[in-house]
């Protein structure tokens, strides 16, 4: 009897790990938390950096680094933007950056994935957890190929030493403890 030889050529490709660089132009960084009880104020941040290495068949080998700068945060009000910059907050004269390095990416259904990696905020580093969807790989009129991703979060300010915070009349908080944070980016093939 004899045993079949299939040829490398004829052999189904297997995919392999592809990266990606994060388009900073075409990136943005969003965050809500509660106001008084009663509201939420929603925020930007300013330029997102990074890069993706995308294993869809093997999820495991896939990484995730970034960095947001903090110093550009935007509530479009000036007087409370200069306080989050401020050491009450984000300290962005000591730390102008938060970053994340993944840990591990688990596949949570198509194009979906939970990211596990190190949060750093104002040079505390703690495990923070992103829910992430990635689109199908496209190729843009210039010949680039690209992917979207949409990561989200919701941590606990206090956490990462955010703990400012003011009693108000009837004995509620000024700002709320829980932060949701929206990533969405282009991903362009490096």
């Amino acid at each position: 009897m004899q045993t079949a030889v299939t040829p490398a050529a004829t052999r189904p490709a297997v995919a392999a790990a592809v990266r990606y660089k994060i388009d900073p132009t075409h990136a943005s960084a969003q965050f809500r938390v509660r106001h008084l009880m009663v509201s939420n104020v929603r925020g930007e941040l300013g330029e997102v950096t990074g890069q993706v290495v995308l294993d869809p068949e093997a999820p495991s080998r896939s990484e995730v680094t970034a960095s947001i700068d903090v110093t550009a945060i935007n509530t479009r009000n000036p007087d409370r933007d200069a306080h989050l910059r401020s050491p009450d907050f984000l300290d962005t004269a000591s730390h102008p950056a938060l970053t994340f390095r993944s840990t591990s990416v688990r596949p949570a259904g198509r194009g979906a994935f939970q990211v596990d990696g190190e949060l750093t905020i104002r040079g505390t580093a703690r495990p923070a957890t992103l829910a992430v969807e990635v689109s199908d790989e496209i190729k843009d009129p210039w010949g680039n190929l690209k992917r979207g991703v949409q990561a989200t979060a919701r941590l606990d300010r206090k956490e990462w030493g955010l703990t400012w915070n003011a009693v108000v009349e009837g004995g509620g908080i000024l700002v709320g403890d829980a932060v949701e944070v929206t990533i969405e980016a282009e991903l362009v093939r490096a």
